[in-house]
């Protein structure tokens, strides 16, 4: 199963560009949240994550998304 993982880090800004874009890569299931990457308290993340099982693969539109730094 394709899993998709979208954040924004504020709460003016909107989830629906990086929406469309995992629903262009057939993500079955998306994960969204309004959240800074460095919160350590990210809910949907770790929701994602408890769930993810064998062969899942998950998507995001950016790599920096997932984490504030990818030096």
């Amino acid at each position: 199963m394709i899993i998709g993982y979208a954040r924004v880090s504020t709460g003016g800004q909107t989830l629906d560009q990086q929406r469309a874009a995992l629903k262009a890569a057939d993500c079955k299931r998306i994960f969204e949240e309004k959240a800074s990457g460095a919160q350590r308290s990210r809910p949907e993340l770790v929701r994602m994550l408890e769930q993810l099982q064998p062969g899942n693969v998950v998507t995001v539109t950016r790599l920096d998304r997932l984490a504030r730094s990818t030096r």
